[in-house]
């Protein structure tokens, strides 16, 4: 199961080469049995003029990890995967130090997924809870 684990989250992060989420430094550091985990540094590259985290980075971090689970978790050869919300509430600020968002599929249907999206600091405190809904379309 390790050599497994490795394999994708090897992957997730080569497909990140010359992307938004390599701009981010996002880097996907877990995966299981339902979820995908990933760390981004917050650095004054995705602060506010005021130096905090923007809350804007903080969504593209959410969105790169549960759209990065799409691709694990469902069947990418014959459908793409787009998606149609997201929405984040931002409970708390950070200035430095890594924030980690761990996305977990709560609904896997036949054309829509919802991803819960959680985004903690270091010691686990909550910065942002996040939802994406996703739909599966065939490929022609």
């Amino acid at each position: 199961m390790n050599e497994y684990k490795e394999k994708i989250l090897r992957i997730c992060n080569e497909s990140s080469k010359g992307t938004l989420m390599e701009t981010l430094e996002i880097e996907y550091i877990d995966v299981g049995e339902n979820f995908l985990l990933a760390k981004m540094p917050v650095t004054p590259k995705v602060h506010q003029p005021d130096g905090i985290l923007h809350g804007g980075a903080t969504v593209a971090l959410a969105e790169s990890v549960a759209s990065a689970g799409c691709f694990i978790f469902l069947d990418t050869k014959e459908f793409f995967v787009r998606g149609l919300e997201i929405s984040a509430n931002h409970v708390k600020s950070i200035r430095e130090g890594d924030v980690f968002a761990k996305a977990v599929i709560l609904h896997k249907g036949r054309t829509t997924q919802i991803w819960d999206i959680k985004v903690t600091d270091a010691e686990g405190n909550l910065i942002s809870i996040c939802k994406l809904t996703t739909v599966s379309l065939p490929r022609k």
